[in-house]
């Protein structure tokens, strides 16, 4: 049986490392004309996308740009990553608990410096 939170189909070999990371997660996407913002944990992360917990469910090829604010002892300072992508898998968790969506990122998920000194 298929672990419920799975992000990719059976057997597909996985084009990039994950972990298992729990850090705050803010999800942005267009809603019936409105952009929505809901806030999500993440369960785990890779550059190619992650898999994200969530009290309101949001539709799969819903096109998404996600903010991660990474906080360790380990780190000198806060981190934020941003990624933009696509849900690919919505699953109710069975606790009752709210969603867990999958994101697939098309680009590498990536620090907010690094975006930011790209632009500017």
């Amino acid at each position: 049986m298929q672990d419920p939170l799975e992000f990719d189909k059976p057997r597909k070999e996985r084009r990039h490392r994950r972990f298992d990371l729990q850090f705050p997660v803010s999800l942005n996407y267009s809603s019936e004309g409105a952009v929505r913002e809901i806030a999500g944990l993440s369960s785990n992360v890779s550059i190619g996308g992650l898999l994200l917990k969530v009290n309101d469910p949001v539709p799969v090829r819903t096109q998404v740009s996600l903010k991660m604010a990474v906080q360790d002892s380990r780190l000198r300072r806060p981190v934020q990553l941003l990624g933009k992508g696509a849900v690919v898998r919505l699953e109710r968790l069975e606790s009752g608990g709210g969603f867990a969506i999958a994101i697939e990122c098309k680009r590498p998920i990536t620090e907010i410096d690094d975006h930011l000194s790209a632009t500017g």
